[in-house]
């Protein structure tokens, strides 16, 4: 029997096509973090919140904002299921366990939050802002990975 003829398929190896894995899931993670930046950003923007001397006093400083919101994310999110490979070319899935993450999250990026900032405000407020945390976030994190997911589709279905 002659497979000469035969269409050659792509060799993949197993260790590029994990390679590429990881690429994506950093890409990811990344993702997630810039979403909690912009968050922390743009409240303290809102706030008129001093940024500190000069940019790179700006950035720490609203990394620190950012810093229970990620961290609350990042210890809960996985743990859920919110980086499994097998969303990246879903947006649909991708946004259903993102914000099913989220909500699972939010409540740890509260506490977090308390624990890390000592402020002053009335349990009312207290309440808003939670509120506020809850419905921007998962905002930002479903737009942000929900975009992620069409674009990993994208590109899977070009290299196909």
């Amino acid at each position: 029997m002659d497979t000469s003829s035969a269409p050659a398929q792509p060799a993949t190896s197993a260790p590029a096509r994990s390679s590429r894995s990881w690429w994506w899931s950093g890409a990811l993670v990344a993702g997630d973090a810039l979403s909690f930046l912009a968050f922390a950003a743009a409240g303290r923007q809102q706030h008129s919140v001093s940024a500190g001397p000069g940019a790179l006093g700006a950035l720490g400083a609203t990394a620190l904002t950012a810093l229970p919101f990620a961290l609350g994310w990042f210890l809960v999110a996985p743990w859920l299921g919110a980086f499994r490979r097998s969303l990246f070319e879903s947006p649909w899935r991708m946004l259903r366990r993102t914000e099913l993450a989220w909500l699972c999250a939010w409540p740890v990026t509260v506490l977090l939050r308390a624990l890390f900032v000592q402020d002053h405000i009335s349990l009312g407020s207290r309440a808003t802002f939670a509120v506020v945390i809850l419905i921007a976030n998962a905002l930002f994190l479903g737009v942000w990975r929900t975009l992620f997911a069409l674009l990993a589709r994208f590109v899977a279905r070009s290299a196909r």
